[in-house]
């Protein structure tokens, strides 16, 4: 075929070998999503291979319907029958077929973070615990963590290990809430995002007749972004793949940056100890970058000692260096920023959407955000809050829930008084307790009413029971569209809504309608061959962050750098380069996190396609307070020859923007010259000692002598009471002032 010419010698030795296992380290900007449409496409137009044999697990909706157009383009609509999507939406459909095995129905629903916060919270109440220790956030990280990596909640009670934990960080009844957490999704007939992978590892390992029969099916087997996957991704793809060995991961150990939600950069290192006859390709080219953003990468990333070999290189032009710009404060950085995008959009005839402006962690926008609006430059922030996570689309979608499974706790308490129908929470708490008490599924309470309640309650439950009833019949002939209609209108919740002439009122009045737009969209779109409600509400509950961005409009992009991967921008500013921020204070505990942030650094390096600028402030305000900041580590690491100092922007007095010449870079990055700004440390990074172990910094007091495993020993000097956060001033003998926050800090009490 003739796009076999288009590519180079390694991408068409990729896209070539197709059987045995094959893995593809595809370097930033390589063409990976090329090589991977194309591999598919060979598979079914040159050798044959049927397309319902051929599994494809990619981490968006949006890149895997992006390959099944491009295969369609090349092959024709054969491409709709490969298995193709991600992780989740792959294993829930399976799921949805198989689920009577492992005891759930085949509609069951699938929980969001807010509903199993929801739930946790819930939890957390009856058993009387404290909130503030078993807050939700740490409790569902904990339970994620576990079945990530594959841990029962009966594994995870009779584990010593985990127990000895659970005890140190003062949570000794987190297995207990992990139980009861898992019995009541299960009496739900609900499934989290991290079951859909947990069960279908029970389901392969308990049926090994339902195993062979997808191991039949997949004959060849595809792995996007392999160094994402957590155990049990890994899991399940080694078993998919057993019987015919046709397994191909594509990825790039480089960008490995998902830790903190269970991704193992082993998987890609030690893929080799599984298949010792595996046959590696090398995507070394890229097409992004000019000549000096991939040698600056190139530069950075050499620094990590776990990592697999390879040499990035680019036929791009040489480009201009990286830009670093010095700033006074984090307001005189959003100001620089600003003003340079101003200019360079209307010197290069630039659009908005160009430019991206990438960030550590979220509250660092603020004060981009104020200086954008200044002048007046439309922006977006990627990673707020979505479309669907709003009150009145996710009131609406638990109505639909409830609909389609009679059993979701979470869906019944959202609708059951919305709109008020006199049910108060004391009425809904009686339907809760009866259905543990006796043992029976929550509808069966809700339908024999007038059993477990009386007067007006068990009336009003009994006219809501009747409502849903009818909404029943209609989902069993009518499409999605149509009885989402029906439930908005008859349910009252859209009256409800018209009636609030506010302007929010009016904004949730017109989300709804859109709500109902999008499931009409849905219904319509030919590709989608069951139009019915259950099918609808898998395919949104399984839409990524990535997915749900829909938006348009032509606006500069501000986002934290891991929502960054896989995109790129003609120009790209990166924010915040100061120690203790980026790298992260609490990635300095040991060398895996130091090399996972330095990952994260190369990511955001590698979006920018022309030009890069890496920004950091002297002072910055974190915690409430104003704080002195020395520039990262990670600029020191950046070949001299790629980057130059901006010294166009400085600070007047006045706090105003001036300009100056820029001067060209010689040695080091310059930044020791301003007085102003405190050296960058060249102390030697200090070794813990061989006895060290955190203390209980509850008793920490002003005058104590400390050992912190960067920092090394110093001199608590203030100890403060902020909210909820205890912070503490200490002077380092090597390092200085440090402000350490003392729920993250590791001290030793010396």
């Amino acid at each position: 075929m003739d796009y076999l010419k288009g590519l180079n010698p390694p991408q068409r030795e990729a896209v070539e070998h197709t059987d045995g296992p094959v893995m593809i380290i595809a370097g930033a900007g390589s063409g990976k999503t090329r090589v991977l449409t194309y591999r598919i496409a060979h598979l079914i137009h040159a050798k044959g291979i049927d397309a319902f044999n051929i599994l494809s697990l990619t981490f968006t909706n949006k890149a895997a319907a992006e390959m099944k157009h491009r295969i369609e383009k090349l092959i024709g609509l054969e491409a709709r029958n490969t298995w193709m999507g991600t992780f989740h939406s792959i294993f829930a459909k399976i799921l949805r077929v198989e689920a009577d095995k492992i005891g759930y129905p085949s509609n069951f629903s699938i929980y969001d973070t807010d509903d199993s916060k929801s739930l946790i919270r819930t939890i957390v109440k009856e058993m009387k615990l404290d909130d503030k220790v078993y807050k939700p956030n740490t409790v569902l990280a904990r339970i994620s963590g576990a079945k990530n990596r594959l841990v029962s909640w009966e594994t995870y009670l009779n584990d010593p290990y985990i127990k000895a934990d659970d005890d140190a960080a003062m949570k000794p009844r987190m297995g207990e809430i992990y139980r009861t957490y898992q019995k009541r999704l299960f009496k739900s007939g609900a499934m989290d995002f991290d079951d859909l992978l947990f069960n279908t590892n029970v389901l392969f390992r308990d049926h090994l007749d339902v195993l062979n029969k997808y191991q039949q099916r997949f004959k060849y087997v595809m792995v996007d972004e392999f160094q994402d996957t957590n155990v049990s991704q890994y899991l399940i793809t080694k078993k998919l793949a057993a019987v015919h060995q046709n397994i191909c991961v594509v990825g790039d150990d480089a960008q490995s940056i998902y830790a903190f939600r269970g991704a193992d950069i082993q998987n890609i290192l030690n893929f080799e100890r599984d298949y010792p006859d595996l046959f590696v390709v090398k995507l070394e080219q890229n097409y992004r970058s000019t000549k000096n953003i991939v040698h600056a990468a190139n530069s950075i990333i050499a620094k990590n000692k776990a990592q697999l070999k390879k040499t990035v290189w680019t036929q791009n032009q040489e480009g201009d260096q990286i830009e670093l710009m010095k700033a006074s404060s984090d307001n005189e950085e959003g100001r620089m920023v600003a003003t340079t995008i101003f200019e360079e959009k209307n010197n290069k005839k630039l659009h908005n959407s160009d430019f991206a402006v990438l960030y550590r962690t979220n509250s660092q926008s603020r004060a981009i955000e104020e200086a954008l609006r200044k002048m007046n430059i439309t922006y977006k922030i990627v990673g707020g809050l979505s479309f669907y996570q709003r009150k009145e689309i996710k009131d609406l979608m638990a109505y639909l829930r409830f609909v389609v499974n009679h059993d979701d706790e979470e869906a019944f308490k959202r609708v059951i008084n919305y709109p008020k129908r006199g049910i108060g929470d004391t009425t809904v708490e009686k339907i809760l307790v009866a259905a543990y008490e006796h043992d029976i599924p929550l509808w069966e309470v809700v339908t024999n009413a007038n059993s477990f309640l009386s007067g007006r309650a068990a009336n009003s439950v009994d006219d809501f029971a009747t409502m849903v009833k009818s909404f029943r019949i209609e989902m069993e002939r009518k499409d999605a569209y149509e009885v989402a209609s029906s439930v908005a209108k008859q349910s009252g919740l859209l009256r409800d809504l018209y009636e609030d002439k506010t302007i929010e009122g009016l904004n949730r009045y017109e989300n709804v309608q859109e709500l109902l737009n999008a499931i009409k969209e849905y219904v319509d779109n030919p590709e989608n061959e069951e139009k019915n409600l259950g099918a609808f509400l898998q395919e949104i509950a399984l839409l990524t962050d990535n997915d749900r961005d829909k938006d348009e409009t032509d606006a500069v992009t501000l986002m934290t750098i891991h929502s960054s991967k896989g995109l790129e921008f003609k120009q790209v500013f990166v924010v915040g380069m100061e120690e203790d921020l980026f790298p992260s204070q609490m990635m300095m505990q040991s060398r895996e996190d130091l090399e996972e942030e330095r990952r994260l650094f190369y990511v955001a390096t590698t979006r920018a396609m022309d030009r890069l600028y890496l920004t950091y402030a002297l002072t910055r305000y974190r915690f409430g307070r104003l704080l002195n900041c020395e520039p990262s580590r990670f600029l020191e690491e950046i070949d001299s020859g790629c980057i130059r100092v901006n010294k166009r922007f400085t600070a007047s007095p006045a706090g105003s923007l001036r300009t100056e010449s820029v001067e060209p870079r010689s040695g080091f990055i310059g930044i020791k010259k301003n007085p102003s700004v405190r050296p960058m440390t060249t102390a030697k990074v200090h070794t813990p000692s061989p006895d060290f172990k955190p203390s209980n910094t509850n008793n920490l007091q002003e005058g104590m002598k400390v050992e912190h495993p960067k920092f090394g020993f110093g001199l608590v000097q203030k100890i403060e009471i902020e909210g909820i956060n205890k912070k503490a001033t200490i002077v380092f003998d090597n390092f200085g002032e440090k402000v350490l926050l003392l729920s993250f800090a590791k001290l030793r009490i010396v």
